[in-house]
């Protein structure tokens, strides 16, 4: 009997998986090397195939190699960085103030992921109770980039530490335009067998079978082969 269509290999499976356990947030391991266009335009092809409420697709990605548009942008984070440094005391702003959580300037290209928020006019299906579907839309469209990229072999940091006012007036956004993640792309030395921030003591991945409850928050899973199965995968 023949395999259907629809259904994965094993082995398609695997590169599937292993795509995910070894996304990371890349700040300090990028190399100068450019990205070539058509490997580029796929991993914009992989976010612009992720779901979308009412299929809005409130996304646009803006392209970013000016010198000039990232020497503002770094401008922008390490005044933010500095505000974020004064929320932590002691040992902690000292490991804070040790991180290099941008590569703005290392790597090769720099990418702006936009949420148009009237993107589908002003009734989009599906989107009447909860109208931040759109931005979580556009988050999708930001993890399947990220697991495209990282099946290229490319690099992905998200730079949160920004102005979102601001950051919108140096790339010339409208008003109803919303720069939901602001990412720096771009072929790597190596990438970390763990995230950066565990590996360096900042936070620790919590233990999967604690997130997960039956029926209502905080109800624990019974006894069951589920519960098995999450601790097997810790």
């Amino acid at each position: 009997m023949s395999t259907p269509s629809h259904h994965f290999s094993d082995a398609e499976k695997r590169g599937l998986y292993r795509a995910i356990d070894e996304r990371r947030d890349v700040r300090s391991q990028f190399l100068p090397d450019p990205i070539a266009p058509e490997i580029l335009a796929r991993v914009l092809k992989a976010a612009h195939h992720a779901p979308s409420v009412g299929f809005m697709q409130p996304w646009d990605f803006i392209v970013i190699e000016s010198s000039e548009v990232r020497a503002s942008i770094v401008a922008m984070f390490e005044q933010e960085n500095q505000k974020a440094a004064e929320r932590f005391e002691g040992e902690r702003k000292e490991r804070y103030q040790g991180l290099k959580l941008q590569g703005i300037l290392e790597s090769p290209i720099n990418l702006c992921i936009t949420c148009d928020r009237r993107r589908g006019g002003p009734h989009v299906l599906g989107r009447n109770s909860i109208l931040e579907t759109d931005l979580f839309s556009t988050c999708l469209a930001v993890q399947n980039l990220w697991l495209a990229a990282r099946a290229e072999g490319i690099g992905v940091g998200w730079v949160s530490i920004l102005d979102q006012a601001q950051l919108s007036s140096a790339l010339s956004l409208p008003n109803h335009v919303y720069p939901v993640a602001y990412l720096c792309l771009g072929y790597v030395s190596e990438f970390l067998d763990k995230p950066e921030l565990e590996t360096k003591g900042w936070r620790a991945r919590l233990p999967l079978h604690e997130l997960v409850h039956s029926d209502h928050w905080g109800q624990p899973l019974a006894d069951s082969p589920l519960v098995t199965a999450l601790h097997e995968q810790e």
